[in-house]
């Protein structure tokens, strides 16, 4: 993607989420939340079967979730995850310190509490992109402060 690529990108990541808003109710937060991540599912998993159509199958689920955080991040918001940890038994955080959809938002304590509808198309991005891995999973996220952001990731086994 070219720098104009970006920014168009962005606004109809903004628009996108202005018009599900703008549809719902400014005051039914988590139908909003809900019809986002439904979409960012769907995006995410024709993503990945273009990201991996040529690419060798994985060994194991660590090394789908080192792909999202590298291959994936890069394609989508043009930098790794900043940190990945795990607990070795399903669950993933993934830290992005400057998280690309998140930086337009002023870091002022109003603006952390409408982040969660700007990131709920992204945890749909990363479920619809395990889901094509064929790992069933819950991805939430948490923003305490912009423009980080942190995704929990679940895989059920």
């Amino acid at each position: 993607m070219s720098i104009g690529e970006d920014i168009i990108f962005e606004y109809l990541h903004m628009e996108i989420v202005n018009v599900v808003a703008g549809r719902e109710g400014i005051h039914n937060k988590d139908l909003i939340v809900s019809k986002l991540e439904k979409m960012g599912h769907r995006v995410g998993q024709g993503m990945i079967d273009r990201f991996t159509k040529d690419s060798p199958r994985f060994k194991d689920e660590l090394d789908i979730m080192k792909f999202i955080c590298k291959d994936f991040w890069t394609a989508v918001f043009k930098k790794q995850v900043d940190n990945l940890r795990t607990n070795h038994q399903g669950v993933y955080v993934l830290l992005d310190k400057k998280f690309r959809l998140l930086t337009h938002l002023s870091s002022e304590k109003e603006y952390v509490e409408i982040a969660p509808k700007f990131i709920a198309f992204s945890c749909g991005l990363i479920r619809g992109a395990l889901s094509n891995f064929g790992l069933i999973s819950i991805v939430t996220a948490d923003v305490n402060s912009l423009p980080e952001c942190r995704f929990q990731v679940q895989i059920h086994r």
